[in-house]
């Protein structure tokens, strides 16, 4: 168990400290475009590599959150301290920005303390691994959007199917698997902590 939570704080701790490099040199090669186009770029990596180890961390592919309210496995616990990382990363990077909003940065928090319950319960992990894929699986597309917005392909075809990827992604996981996985999770014997992050 010690060894796992060492793990767990190695991943966390060189995770931001990577994200904060990936950043740095982003905005140094798109230094010619806005902020938010390079926190963009970077959320786009994490979104996508999320996706991959949150597929990667499913023990049952016939109950993709089976086993319910049991113990994380390493695997799934790599995937939680990964994306904290970066939630704590995207947190202090929101500060340097020109405009500070105040709802991101209690979005984050909220992020951050699930997180850091999962990790701490050691419990969980099926339901926070698929809550985890189903906010990010539509997030590359949403920061596409803009993305293409801001390199000149405003009101195109590739924006249009930007859009419509995006739509149909975000409709899908959240109004089929989002209510889903709330369900199973507040019926099932988890944490209140728990419980909370992933309504």
């Amino acid at each position: 168990m010690e060894e796992e939570y060492t793990r767990v704080i190695n991943i966390t701790i060189i995770g931001v400290i990577s994200w904060g490099l990936i950043f740095i040199i982003i905005r140094r090669i798109f230094a010619n475009y806005s902020f938010d186009f390079s926190t963009r770029i970077v959320s786009t990596l994490h979104a996508t590599t999320a996706v991959a180890l949150a597929t990667l961390s499913i023990q049952d592919w016939s109950c993709p959150v089976c086993p319910i309210a049991s113990t994380s496995s390493l695997r799934q616990m790599e995937t939680l301290a990964f994306s904290l990382s970066y939630m704590i990363y995207d947190l202090i990077c929101s500060h340097f920005d020109q405009v500070i909003s105040i709802d991101n940065a209690v979005h984050h928090c909220v992020c951050i303390l699930g997180f850091v319950a999962g990790l701490f319960y050691q419990k969980c992990g099926s339901e926070m691994v698929a809550a985890l894929w189903i906010t990010e699986i539509s997030s590359p597309f949403l920061h596409l959007r803009e993305i293409l917005k801001e390199i000149g392909y405003r009101d195109t075809d590739l924006n249009l199917a930007a859009d419509v990827c995006f739509a149909t992604i975000f409709s899908l996981a959240r109004m089929v698997g989002g209510p889903y996985l709330v369900y199973v999770t507040i019926s099932a014997d988890n944490p209140i902590l728990i419980k909370v992050r992933i309504s």
